[in-house]
């Protein structure tokens, strides 16, 4: 019996729970169906539902519960102009 996780190198955040404030330094939590692996301790780019980047963040923590994953993450760097990643 396996576990079944998405593996994931930058986080896509819905209008939902994307953050207002991009200020760096600033901290947010959000929420992710099912199991998902992510890079901590390092840059990764936040883009929102059209797959514009438009801020690196750093995770510092990562939970799994009841198939769904909680990321905690600090603004790393904010872009002057946001850019297509797909």
């Amino acid at each position: 019996m396996g576990m079944p996780c998405e593996i994931n190198s930058m986080v896509k955040l819905n209008s939902a729970v994307f953050p207002a404030d991009l200020t760096i330094g600033a901290i947010h939590t959000a929420t992710k169906s099912g199991y998902r692996i992510f890079p901590i301790d390092v840059p990764l780019q936040l883009v929102d539902e059209q797959w514009q980047a438009q801020a690196d963040v750093v995770i510092q923590q990562l939970i799994w519960e009841n198939q769904m994953t909680t990321i905690v993450f600090r603004i790393h760097r904010g872009y002057p102009q946001t850019f297509a990643v797909k």
